[in-house]
């Protein structure tokens, strides 16, 4: 007996564990994210007086300067992690293995996450 449906039908939903574009969708955003912060950190950065600690605390301690670092420390280090996820994912086969890497993957973009919010309220107040 012959199937009723299509080949596309039968495949839709299968690619990529069902997951592969909404990955891919977050990779870009977090890469346009960047495209944009990057230039805005690094020239306001620049500009602030930055070999000066004292222009420097003084710029992470405003709004502005406190605000376009956690926005572009946050988007560089969640882009970072989706982009070693793929690389386990793609290269690492052993199950348990993949697993430990993934969550040592989260584990550590979040405690790098932490660790810079913490150190800019600390320069910051």
């Amino acid at each position: 007996m012959s199937r009723m449906t299509t080949p596309r039908k039968r495949v839709r939903g299968f690619g990529a564990a069902g997951s592969g574009t909404g990955h891919f969708l977050q990779q870009r955003v977090s890469a346009i994210a960047l495209f944009v912060l990057m230039p805005v950190f690094a020239i306001s950065f620049a500009l602030s007086g930055a070999p000066d600690a004292d222009a420097t605390r003084a710029w992470l301690g405003s709004p502005f300067g406190a605000l376009v670092t956690l926005l572009t420390m946050s988007a560089a280090l969640y882009h970072g992690r989706l982009g070693v996820q793929v690389v386990i994912e793609d290269y690492i086969h052993k199950t348990t293995t993949k697993a430990a890497l993934l969550i040592a993957n989260t584990f550590l973009v979040a405690g790098l996450w932490l660790a810079g919010v913490y150190a800019l309220l600390t320069l910051a107040l």
